[in-house]
């Protein structure tokens, strides 16, 4: 199979190893991430990030394909149980491909509103561990075992040290592909990174005494900039594009809709274009495997656009303010304001405001905390190896990796309908005078 992929150019998937990449292709499951965009409402800040799933699933399986590669020209100083062999990089490739197959629509969106359900990961494990799925029909028709190898794969989880920390690790081919994928279709140049030399920079450290397989490594002279400027362009993108207000404020708003169809659900309320996985998820917590898969995109956006002339008045107006971009506005908190007590009079000023218009303050405004860690290399170190046989973890390495390793970035905002907008701020400056 050969396709043209607009990050990667052309992608090939034709060696023995890669050969069952199509026949995953045409499963349901995989096919179902045509209907789930990979930023969610990101187009709301970003018109061209309209991008899918099922093209960054391609994606990393490209790149993963780039990772076999070069851990096969460096294998051979291992001993031969400790090599990669055609079975185990069919199985890592096939990890990376299936490695986003439970994510429900909108992606992170879905499970985040409805915490109660299973997680994503989760429901992977169950796709390819159930049967009935396509997929593993197509894992079971190459080896038996293979469902289960590569569910494990999927959770970062292999004999192979190395193997593991390319599919789940610092700088992984999920990483690799979505910070390139999302920086092009967003338009934003942040993302950019140099993928070839960083794969070309790749070293297999050395077992230790236990014997156990060893871990991934970097060249230290050639491998150390690579990296910082991988790590760099996610710090960047969750700066640019991923913390986004517009991107908040929308995530914020269908979080408001689902947690809100799922109360009418449970006090017996029946809503319009129902899908049935979403009343199951917030009446029992949890739903076969064929409902969940029935959800994507496609079909919440339907439930929405039906719910926006609902009975319940409070879900209809928020449906209609999501279906037509009607944003609530963000004030960011930083700088004198960043205490607890600030935050919160800040809220009770604006909770002040919409109880005077009618609106309920629990629904219609809040503080939205997102923060991400710009480095951490908790999950196992990448080591750096120098020409003298010596190793060092990357955080000690690097002067900009050692300040940023483990600290947060955070992005703090008070959320708000537009219409309150000019009495909030007034208010707030009326605080401030002295």
């Amino acid at each position: 199979m050969i396709l043209r992929d607009p990050v990667h150019g052309l992608i090939s998937f034709e060696s023995e190893a890669f050969r069952i990449v199509p026949a995953l292709l045409e499963t349901p499951e995989v096919q179902r991430l045509r209907r789930i965009r990979q930023l969610g409402l990101t187009s709301f800040a970003y018109p061209g990030a309209d991008h899918t799933r099922f093209s960054h699933a391609i994606g990393a399986a490209h790149v993963m394909c780039s990772f076999i590669a070069r851990l096969q020209q460096i294998h051979e100083g291992l001993p031969y149980w400790q090599r990669l062999t055609t079975d185990r990089a069919r199985d890592a490739v096939a990890a990376a491909l299936l490695h986003d197959l439970g994510h429900g629509p909108f992606s992170h969106l879905f499970e985040e509103a409805l915490p109660r359900g299973p997680r994503h990961e989760t429901w992977t494990k169950r796709v390819l561990l159930d049967p009935g799925s396509g997929v593993h029909r197509v894992l079971a028709e190459a080896d038996p075992a293979m469902p289960g190898r590569v569910a494990e794969l999927v959770a970062g989880k292999h004999p192979l040290t190395y193997l593991a920390r390319t599919v789940s690790g610092t700088f992984d081919v999920d990483r690799c592909d979505y910070l390139l994928r999302d920086a092009l279709f967003t338009g934003v140049n942040y993302g950019k990174f140099d993928l070839d030399w960083l794969l070309r920079s790749l070293r297999i450290g050395e077992s230790d005494a236990s014997g156990e397989a060893p871990p991934l490594a970097v060249d230290g002279a050639k491998g150390i900039p690579a990296i910082e400027t991988f790590v760099l362009a996610r710090l960047f993108m969750f700066q640019q594009v991923y913390l986004h207000k517009a991107s908040r404020s929308s995530e914020w708003l269908l979080g408001r809709i689902l947690q809100r169809a799922a109360q009418r659900i449970e006090d017996g309320t029946r809503l319009p274009n129902m899908p049935p996985a979403l009343h199951a998820l917030a009446v029992h917590g949890d739903v076969s495997l064929g409902d969940y898969l029935d959800l994507d995109d496609n079909v919440l956006w339907e439930a929405i656009r039906a719910w926006r002339s609902c009975k319940d008045e409070v879900l209809a107006d928020l449906c209609q303010r999501l279906y037509h971009r009607q944003l609530f506005k963000t004030l960011e908190l930083f700088g004198e304001e960043s205490n607890e007590d600030e935050y919160q009079a800040l809220h009770d000023v604006a909770c002040d405001l919409l109880t005077r218009r009618g609106l309920d303050p629990e629904i219609y405004g809040g503080i939205d905390r997102a923060s991400v860690t710009a480095f951490d290399d908790g999950q196992g170190p990448l080591w750096v190896l120098f020409p003298d046989g010596s190793k060092k973890p990357l955080g000690e390495v690097s002067f900009v990796l050692g300040r940023l390793e483990g600290q947060p970035l955070q992005k703090v905002r008070l959320l708000f309908p537009g219409e309150i907008r000019d009495e909030l701020l007034d208010a707030l400056r009326s605080r401030r005078r002295p």
